[in-house]
């Protein structure tokens, strides 16, 4: 009798341990109701209920998840459809929130996101739309998560994967785009094309100034060189006039004293100037006559002796 006893006892208790013995596995949260109502929660670990009288609710993952959001059709605020999919990442913070606060935490939350989605893109035009992707995800996000805090849930992110625009205007939109981009690259020619023609006005402007330049130091130089010989010339005649003016004093001179050599001089000076007005006349083609050129170098060193003459008589004068 002791022997079935003490089996019936090690039966109650192994009955006991299977039914109160808990492991809540990592990244894993299990509610605990005592007859039907939420008492708390079992976080992971071993622990023990009391078995008939408590039990485990709820097995909440704790771990960040990710859900996909189907395709939809959504109408832009300037009356296109679009077809738009997403993607939710939320991760459970309060477990008994999460189990007791709704029904089908993950339900709730696509079906929040979805509305949400329509709702945000649904403000906007198709331009708008296709450029601003950030910025719906934020909107979504904000929008998303403060609807879903009271389940003790945190949305982390809400990304928008696709937007498909009708095929038509898909074709506008390529159409639009190649418009734009042989514009650009018109204007881009054309500018280039003005530029080009500008370096060459510009060329050509500085090859005339650079060339008027030239001319301008070459004519200059040329009036410098003209006004220079012009100079010299002067001084020339100069010399040459007072060299005569002396010459002619010291002749006059020695004809007042009676001095044959300037007598013959004279003669010489009259018989070269008759000689060079016949050779100078148009008429005369041909001039034959005796010329006795002995005399007349004999006259040229008469007047030098004169000069030499003078020049010595007005030395000593000088002292």
């Amino acid at each position: 009798m002791a022997e079935y006893t003490l089996l019936l006892f090690a039966l109650v208790v192994l009955f006991f341990i299977s039914r109160g013995a808990r492991i809540v596995p990592q990244g894993y949260e299990y509610t605990v109701e005592r007859f039907g109502r939420y008492t708390h929660t079992l976080t992971p670990g071993f622990h023990l209920i009391i078995p008939l009288v408590d039990r485990v609710g709820a097995k909440v993952n704790m771990m960040e998840s990710v859900m996909d959001v189907p395709t939809q059709d959504v109408i832009t605020k300037d009356n296109a459809a679009v077809a738009v999919d997403g993607i939710v990442f939320y991760q459970v913070l309060d477990a008994a929130k999460s189990a007791y606060e709704v029904s089908s935490l993950e339900h709730a939350i696509l079906n929040l996101t979805m509305t949400n989605i329509r709702t945000v893109m649904g403000s906007m035009d198709l331009d708008e739309l296709l450029s601003n992707r950030e910025v719906i995800n934020a909107r979504l996000l904000q929008v998303v998560d403060e609807a879903t805090h009271p389940w003790g849930t945190k949305v982390t992110r809400v990304e928008i994967k696709d937007i498909r625009p009708p095929r038509d205007l898909v074709d506008s939109m390529a159409r639009q785009m190649k418009a734009e981009r042989d514009k650009r690259a018109m204007i881009l020619e054309a500018e280039g094309e003005r530029q080009s023609a500008i370096l060459a006005a510009e060329g050509d402007k500085q090859s005339k100034i650079l060339k008027a330049e030239g001319v301008k130091q070459s004519m200059i130089l040329e009036a410098d060189a003209r006004k220079e010989s012009a100079q010299r010339d002067a001084e020339a005649r100069e010399r040459l006039a007072q060299a005569e003016a002396f010459a002619t004093e010291a002749v006059s001179k020695a004809v007042k004293e009676g001095s044959t050599k300037a007598i013959n001089y004279f003669v010489a000076q009259k018989y070269v100037e008759a000689f060079k007005a016949l050779a100078e006349s148009n008429n005369q083609k041909l001039v034959l006559m005796p010329m006795e050129t002995s005399s007349l170098v004999g006259t040229i060193s008469g007047i030098a002796e004169i000069v030499k003459d003078s020049i010595g008589t007005e030395k000593p004068k000088g002292k």
